[in-house]
């Protein structure tokens, strides 16, 4: 990938069974009645940044640890062909977990919370799509 911001990676099924299953763990996880909204919206981006993670690797790459969060978002593009609509809207996403989760927390609204979560589970279903439709060895 460019800049040399991923480097590349052979990744195994096992691999790429394994990271959605964390990315549906974490999605039901945000759903905890009683846990706060901030941890909430904290463990549904987790889900969204799995599933983000799960198309890098199919794709035969794996993000530096410099920004590695901000670089895995950022493959969404050459990955599973995510709009620009889409990586802004999960950068800011980013952005706020970093706030509530380094800065200030108590920041994050139910409104917020429940818009991750959909946003998660939306984009799970987008790259399980994608290795279906562009890694058959992979397959889900």
């Amino acid at each position: 990938m460019r800049d040399g911001w991923a480097s590349q990676h052979k990744s195994t099924r096992q691999e790429i069974h394994k990271l959605p299953g964390l990315a549906d763990r974490d999605l039901a996880s945000s759903a905890t009645a009683g846990l706060a909204t901030d941890w909430r919206f904290a463990v549904a981006y987790n889900s969204a940044l799995q599933s983000s993670t799960a198309a890098l690797a199919a794709a035969g790459y794996r993000a530096s640890h410099e920004a590695h969060h901000h670089r895995i978002i950022q493959s969404l593009v050459f990955t599973i062909g995510a709009r620009q609509e889409l990586i802004r809207r999960f950068d800011a996403f980013r952005k706020k977990r970093n706030m509530s989760s380094y800065e200030m927390g108590g920041t994050i609204s139910e409104k917020e919370a429940a818009e991750m979560a959909a946003f998660a589970g939306d984009l799970r279903q987008k790259v399980e799509r994608w290795i279906r439709e562009n890694h058959l060895e992979l397959k889900l």
